[in-house]
């Protein structure tokens, strides 16, 4: 039996990701719910044979005044995760939607550990909460001597072993967007993100972050519920 790629296989892959955040704009009232849902688990199934696969869709309703969904999703290029996007946009569910956020990244490998692979691209399991944000930055951190960028990510690493439920996605956006990288943390327990994200705030790397939100935040759900709970 074939094992798991290794690391150093998988910093050789290339790979786009890719989170959208939509808003009902126009209340879905009266329409048949089912029918939406078979659509969309059509749609889900016809992606996924061209290798574009929704890691999930996720309700961040309550958590966000000013959206209603966020859908994960990821494919060997950009161009095949634009299509993706443009056929929902036209399904019948997407004609009741309007963007609120959008933004590709890609893993490249990281700069001082090679063995930190995004938990994406690792192939495990999806957890059921996801918090995802990006951040920039600052303007002096890639001029820093190597040395100390790498004690910095150290130390960072080393305070986030005591979470190792929760997973982490940590991928490069330059060029792709507003932002240098975009990281999604996934677990079982919503808490336990919540923790990390303090504890985080006292390493030294810190100081080196100049912009971090926005904030998507919510629960991993299955298409038939999420469709049912919208407006």
């Amino acid at each position: 039996m074939t094992g798991k790629p290794k690391a150093r296989e998988l910093n050789d892959v290339i790979r786009y990701t890719l989170w959208s955040v939509f808003k009902v704009e126009t209340p879905l009232g009266d329409v048949d719910r089912d029918e939406l849902t078979a659509e969309l688990n059509d749609l889900v199934g016809k992606l996924a044979a061209d290798d574009v696969v929704i890691r999930g869709f996720y309700d961040v309703e309550a958590f966000r005044a000013d959206a209603d969904f966020m859908i994960w999703w990821h494919a060997p290029t950009s161009d095949a995760l634009q299509q993706a996007y443009h056929q929902l946009r036209r399904s019948r569910l997407g004609r009741h939607l309007v963007p609120v956020w959008s933004q590709f990244a890609l893993h490249r490998p990281a700069e001082f550990n090679k063995s930190h692979i995004p938990a994406f691209l690792a192939d495990e399991e999806p957890r059921p909460y996801i918090c995802v944000y990006p951040f920039v930055r600052s303007y002096e951190w890639y001029l820093l001597p190597d040395e100390e960028r790498r004690f910095m990510l150290a130390e960072h690493g080393k305070m986030a072993r005591t979470y190792p439920d929760v997973r982490a996605n940590t991928v490069a956006s330059f060029a792709l967007g507003d932002y240098e990288w975009i990281l999604a943390f996934e677990a079982d327990e919503l808490h336990r993100m919540v923790d990390l994200m303090r504890d985080l705030r006292a390493s030294t790397a810190r100081r080196h972050v100049r912009e971090e939100v926005p904030f998507y935040t919510g629960k991993r759900t299955a298409i038939g519920d999420l469709i049912a709970n919208l407006a």
